[in-house]
């Protein structure tokens, strides 16, 4: 029972963490003069948004898949940190610490999946289903 637990958060875990960067990347594909406006307006150079919107969309397909789940994952980790500080100044506006802290903890989320792997029902770890069978 625990083994079949431990292999169902794996995907679930994924699917978890990866919700918010496919919807997020559609979000700035759809609304893309408003977020190019809102990253300027934070100082971040208007022409890296397609390089946000490739990350946030397909990055977070890959980690849905469990597709080059570790590289992946460590630029989340440096894309959530980042973003943290450029955009959620808790210092400068109390109400932005749980944003901040939300990407934070989803950096951490991340590191987990580098530091272990995809885990269960995942592209990387195919070949070790198949070889099992």
């Amino acid at each position: 029972m625990m083994d079949k637990l431990q292999q169902l958060s794996a995907p679930i875990g994924r699917l978890l963490l990866s919700m918010i960067f496919i919807f997020s990347g559609f979000n700035k594909m759809t609304g893309y003069a408003a977020t190019q406006g809102y990253m300027e307006s934070m100082g971040v150079p208007g022409m890296l948004l397609p390089l946000v919107i490739a990350l946030e969309l397909f990055g977070g397909i890959a980690i849905l898949l469990g597709f080059r789940a570790r590289l992946i994952a460590a630029l989340f980790v440096g894309f959530n940190i980042v973003s943290a500080f450029i955009f959620h100044q808790f210092w400068l506006d109390a109400s932005q610490i749980n944003p901040f802290m939300k990407n934070i903890a989803i950096a951490g989320g991340f590191l987990m999946i580098f530091a272990h792997g995809p885990g269960a029902y995942s592209i990387d770890n195919s070949h070790t289903r198949k070889s099992s069978v």
